[in-house]
């Protein structure tokens, strides 16, 4: 039974990869079949209806409540101004020095990585940061993975990202932020590395054309310029906004969603006169949901995945499988799961925003590994998969907007973010086994 659950497993792959089934579609259509397999009912307790379906689809409730303030807080920090602000303050003390501009921009996408994710957070760095960088010469493949790189660096401070990992992995909040505050430092090294790297290696290449800056914005786009141009610049201290949160998450150990609240609060109270407040806040969060519908439908079906595998027959059908082929050798781990890093990439198996998350399940739910050693795997795989996949939002719009292809930018950054999976796999290996 457990090697026709790993055959069922393949398929999923092949079907996400091939693209012929949608990764949400297929995550779902997978927990049920594996449920069959594992001789679950179809009602009552451990079932297919109430178990896989019906607890599934709401496990990660508080993941996806943190994705809607994270979007809500992010759609904030584009309509006020906030974002764009801190990107132009950058650039204009940078002025022509590539390596100081490139760094400056680096560290606004890091802050901006530790509100909101995917395309949403590249977009607010990068729809000022990208032609700034390529005017000052800087190669248009360097500049996308600035943008990707600095989103990462500040990934280990994402706070739905906690939440996802708290969720999925049944960990206390506390032992996540005490994870990713060790993985923080490899992630910055590996961003500072590749902006100083990068921008002197490949030399300047002044270039003015940058077919995506030129296009037709969309009506909603131009609308949302149009109130900025109006604002101007937000004032200093709006510009604190992305720190809010994180200060009150990290230094004050409050809850992830109080937290990320606060920060609403605060981008509006201090961009927003008293009387335009609401209707503020009713619009961002409006376009908020539309930013997160998709991270939703994705999370909804990662829950129902890891009800299944949770499942007590599926646990005792894998156990003996994954044991086998587990490393238990602390060197050996390390080496091994290096090796398998591109397995995180292209929707593949080890990818935590699809069947990762059914793996990483079933190597806690059977005792193969310690709960806090998972958390090192797919925390690090995440690092990989959040700057270098060609098929994530954030990567094709990153290369699209710099006019290049996603996969120019995984060759370029591929090399860094495999040196920081190497770290967390040291890291964790280290600590935890």
């Amino acid at each position: 039974m457990g090697v026709l659950i790993l055959l069922v497993m393949a398929a999923g792959v092949a079907a996400m990869l091939s693209r012929k089934i949608p990764t949400a579609f297929a995550l779902v259509i997978l927990g049920v079949i594996i449920a069959v397999i594992a001789g679950a009912p179809f009602k009552g307790e451990n079932s297919i209806t109430d178990t896989v379906l019906q607890t599934g689809a709401s496990m990660l409730a508080a993941t996806m409540i943190a994705i809607i303030l994270g979007s809500w807080l992010g759609k904030l920090l584009d309509e006020t101004g906030i974002a764009g602000t801190l990107v132009r303050k950058i650039v204009e003390f940078g002025g022509d020095q590539p390596v100081v501009v490139a760094l400056g921009v680096l560290a606004v996408s890091t802050l901006v990585g530790t509100v909101t994710g995917s395309a949403p957070a590249a977009m607010l760095a990068g729809i000022i940061g990208i032609p700034a960088m390529i005017a000052v010469g800087i190669p248009k493949v360097t500049a996308a993975g600035t943008i990707l790189m600095g989103i990462a660096a500040g990934m280990p401070f994402e706070l739905p990202v906690w939440q996802f990992f708290s969720t999925a992995l049944k960990l206390p909040v506390s032992d996540v932020r005490g994870y990713m505050i060790k993985l923080f430092p490899f992630a910055l090294a590996a961003a500072i590395l590749f902006v100083v790297i990068e921008t002197r290696r490949r030399g300047a290449e002044h270039s003015w054309a940058l077919k995506s800056a030129t296009a037709k914005p969309p009506a909603a786009d131009s609308r949302a310029a149009a109130r900025r141009a109006q604002l101007g610049d937000a004032r200093w201290y709006a510009l604190l906004t992305p720190v809010v949160p994180l200060v009150l998450a990290l230094g004050f150990k409050i809850a992830i969603i109080p937290s990320l609240l606060a920060g609403v609060i605060y981008a509006v109270i201090t961009t927003t006169p008293p009387r335009d407040m609401s209707k503020r806040l009713l619009r961002t969060l409006y376009a908020g949901f539309e930013v997160a519908a998709a991270p939703i439908a994705l999370f909804v079906s990662i829950g129902i995945l890891l009800a299944a595998v949770q499942l007590p027959g599926s646990i005792d059908a894998l156990r003996p499988l994954v044991k086998d082929v587990s490393p238990q050798n602390p060197v050996l781990f390390v080496v091994v799961f290096v090796v398998l890093v591109p397995l995180c990439l292209y929707r593949g198996p080890l990818n935590v925003y699809g069947l990762g998350a059914g793996i990483a399940s079933v190597l806690i739910s059977a005792g193969i590994y310690p709960p806090l050693a998972v958390l090192g795997l797919t925390a690090s795989y995440n690092q990989v998969f959040g700057v270098a996949d060609p098929t994530s939002t954030q990567t094709v719009w990153a290369a699209q907007y710099a006019g290049v292809t996603p996969q120019q930018v995984m060759a370029r950054t591929l090399p860094y973010v495999w040196l920081v999976a190497l770290g967390g796999f040291c890291v964790t290996a280290a600590t935890y086994l």
